[in-house]
């Protein structure tokens, strides 16, 4: 049963996930469950995701298909850039332009890996074998955003962002599963430069591994490869 006497608003639970998926304190943590436990989902483990809630009984051997809504990406509040070698804030372009290339790069990895290998058709029209994925990425953060792509930063990681995802069935719209993970680019303890190009090369391999877990899941659920 749901800890609310009335399912708020998809955009509260939203803004939720993105006050709190990071936060380190035991009662942020509580209250992010209790967010994530709406319309009755029971917590699971999912090897690879740090929190998974799910409905009792989902079964994703029902699913053939995948609908992938567009995914939206919303930067931390705490990230207030500047360009490099300037002293004003990034500007909205800017912003504009970082926000919609990750947006971009996580939507083409899941498309990519779930139909690899003649794996899952990514379709647009719901069904009742589709399954409706909803992909968010919130708390982005970006370590030394750049208005140029000859540009150069010296940084010891690219930054970090959070994957709160939604599966639905696609025909009834009843919410399957939710998952929140948060993931840090790759940190090698030392200086080193970076730039545009670099920061996507970064965002690219987090968002295939929750495109990966996603695939192997289904996979599991199909009785694919015997995992």
């Amino acid at each position: 049963m749901s800890i609310f006497s009335t399912t708020p608003p998809r955009c509260l639970l939203l803004a939720l996930c993105m006050t709190l998926a990071c936060a380190a304190a035991p009662a942020a943590d509580a209250r992010l469950e209790e967010a994530m436990s709406i319309d009755g989902l029971q917590k699971i483990s999912v090897k690879g995701i740090d929190i998974a809630y799910a409905r009792p009984g989902a079964r994703l051997s029902t699913y053939k298909r995948v609908m992938l809504d567009p995914v939206e990406v919303a930067f931390s509040k705490s990230w207030n850039p500047k360009p490099t070698g300037s002293m004003l804030p990034l500007a909205a372009a800017d912003r504009e332009r970082i926000r919609s290339g990750v947006a971009k790069i996580v939507q083409e990895e899941f498309v990519r890996e779930l139909q690899s290998n003649s794996g899952y058709q990514v379709v647009t029209a719901a069904d009742a074998d589709v399954l409706r994925v909803k992909v968010n990425v919130v708390n982005l953060y970006v370590n030394a955003p750049d208005t140029r792509t000859a540009s150069r930063s010296y940084v010891v990681f690219a930054g970090e962002m959070t994957l709160f995802a939604e599966l639905f069935d696609s025909e009834t719209g009843q919410v399957e599963a939710r998952l929140v993970d948060r993931r840090e680019a790759r940190s090698t303890g030392r200086l080193q430069l970076t730039s545009a190009m670099e920061n996507a090369d970064e965002a690219r391999p987090i968002a295939a591994t929750w495109a990966r877990i996603l695939r192997k899941a289904l996979d599991r659920a199909h009785g694919v490869g015997g995992k």
